[in-house]
């Protein structure tokens, strides 16, 4: 992990928001660099005991206290849940996502599809190229990239409706 990206590396105890459902965390008492964070949620990666994590987020609870949610599969891999302890090595994720060739080679011939296509989130992005990814066979994969180009050229993320 590269030392200016670093977050926190030391020990947390898991929490648990009360009633069903709610979210299994560890508590962040650290001041995150705003330069890296989009809406609030900061992406970052590194370990927690021995497992490492990519594409997680950390989530603002405000007054310089953040939350970095715990999915179901982690704490089953980790074997702990709310009150154990854990390490956790925590940096900022810079890495910035890719998308197909095919798919901004097509948006080339649309500029304003383009460009918002390019002002989404990068979830919203993976919408999209997802849904495009998932298809069976080519027509369905060009059918449907027409279809997101007409959505983008209305103004449209993916769920909008």
């Amino acid at each position: 992990m590269a030392e200016n990206l670093i977050i926190t590396e030391r020990e947390y105890v898991i929490e648990k928001f009360p009633g069903k459902g709610g979210w299994t965390y560890i508590k962040l008492e650290v001041i995150l660099n705003k330069e890296y964070s989009k809406g609030g949620w900061t992406k970052i990666r590194g370990k927690i005991d021995n497992e490492i994590i990519e594409g997680y987020k950390i989530a603002p609870m405000g007054q310089g206290i953040s939350m970095l949610p715990l999915k179901a599969d982690l704490r089953k891999k980790l074997n702990k849940g709310q009150g154990d302890k854990v390490f956790a090595r925590l940096e900022y994720d810079l890495s910035t996502y890719m998308v197909p060739d095919e798919i901004m080679e097509c948006l080339e011939h649309f500029p304003e599809a383009r460009k918002f296509f390019l002002s989404m989130t990068e979830s919203n992005q993976r919408y999209f190229v997802d849904w495009i990814a998932e298809a069976k066979n080519d027509e369905t994969k060009v059918n449907r990239i027409n279809k997101v180009i007409d959505r983008l050229l209305e103004g449209k993320r993916m769920y909008d409706l």
